[in-house]
């Protein structure tokens, strides 16, 4: 099943898609739990960058473009020259690979055992096929990018 990623983009582009995950009511509860414990985890050991913004409880896009517009008018202040560069990270979470994002939540946040080898069940071994009006593609293994439409892929506050 694929949802459009913008309303007023081109329908016959089929980057213009992005998947939905299709989960059992259980599977989002359980989803629900693990979110919260690894969110708790996080925050009581700090292992978040102080001013990321996304994902994050009272922090949002505002809160981003105010520290920036406020570093550069700093920055003017002080007789600076500012640089800013920007990226497109749109399709961002379609290219997560999956043994980085395994290692990095080792090696980076701690994360191993029973919660490592659950996040590991639930993000690999998934297939997906893509269905328009009666017509239906063949199943293909998903080798890359985290589930969207469920409760832990990208999580949202």
């Amino acid at each position: 099943m694929q949802g459009l990623k913008k309303v007023c983009t081109d329908l016959a582009d089929v980057k213009n898609y992005r998947p939905i995950s299709n989960l059992t009511f259980m599977s989002k509860i359980i989803e629900r739990l693990v979110c919260r414990q690894l969110t708790a985890f996080v925050d009581r050991h700090r292992l978040l960058p102080d001013l990321q913004s996304a994902y994050r409880r009272q922090h949002s896009t505002e809160t981003a473009v105010f520290k920036v517009v406020s570093d550069i008018l700093k920055a003017a202040d002080d007789g600076k020259v500012t640089l800013l560069g920007l990226l497109d990270l749109s399709a961002a979470f379609d290219t997560v690979d999956h043994a980085i994002l395994l290692d990095r939540l080792d090696a980076s946040f701690g994360i191993r055992g029973a919660v490592l080898s659950w996040i590991q069940s639930f993000i690999t071994g998934r297939t997906q096929v893509v269905l328009v009006d009666e017509d239906q593609s063949t199943v293909s293994n998903a080798f890359c990018g985290v589930p969207q439409g469920s409760v832990l892929g990208p999580v949202s506050k």
